[in-house]
């Protein structure tokens, strides 16, 4: 029988389809399958569903849900998805200080139920998945530990790491463009033209990190 491929899933937890975010998940799952993993991509924008109920259905004794959300809505057929998946590429932009609503939701709800209320044993996954995040912003680079982003960063990897994969990789997109036409906004703090320049000369090497994450989530 042929080998069974790893199976990596995308997830798009920005707004705007074939945008900074959309593009950078995009790569990093191009990679994942130059690496030979069949992968596949899952917007959560486009989802109808909540964050954690805590109805704890999750935590029974002896309970069948037990590593998995009790609650159906549309977020049900990605979390089935994610079950023996070997890689997760996670995508987001910052608003307001962290990731957007909907990603942050989809945590609540994937990483809450797979996690044991045991210090010994803190994943109900004996191996969990690896995980690459890859955040997209409008703040340059050095802004990062001014605004607590590295802080931020390290709280998510600390909670992605207790799933018991082999390693969380984290990608910071900085200084992006925001709009395809300035004129048309009042953002009078922008220039224009150093976000058309960062684009065109940062973005390709920020998409590059991407793919070559995806390769090594993948194994290659």
């Amino acid at each position: 029988m042929p080998e069974e491929k790893l199976r990596v899933i995308g997830i798009d937890g920005g707004p705007r389809k074939g945008w900074n975010t959309a593009r950078a998940v995009g790569e990093a799952l191009e990679g994942a399958a130059e690496a030979g993993a069949e992968t596949s991509l899952y917007r959560l924008w486009d989802m109808n569903f909540k964050g954690c109920a805590s109805c704890f259905a999750c935590k029974r004794r002896e309970s069948f849900l037990r590593g998995a959300c009790a609650f159906k809505d549309g977020l049900s057929p990605l979390l089935d998805a994610l079950k023996g998946a070997a890689g997760i590429v996670m995508g987001s932009p910052i608003y307001l200080g962290d990731v957007t609503a909907c990603l942050r939701a989809f945590w609540e709800r994937y990483i809450f139920s797979n996690l044991n209320y045991d210090a010994d044993n803190p994943s109900v996954m004996k191996k969990g998945p690896s995980s690459v995040v890859v955040y997209t912003m409008n703040v340059p680079s050095e802004a990062i530990p001014k605004m607590g982003y590295d802080a931020l960063f390290r709280l998510h990897a600390g909670f992605l790491g207790r799933l018991n994969g082999d390693f969380v990789e984290q990608i910071a997109v900085c200084d992006t463009l925001q709009f395809e036409d300035y004129s048309m906004y009042h953002a009078p703090m922008f220039s224009e033209e150093h976000k058309r320049r960062v684009r065109d000369e940062v973005f390709p090497g920020d998409l590059a990190k991407a793919r070559a994450a995806g390769r090594r989530l993948a194994g290659g």
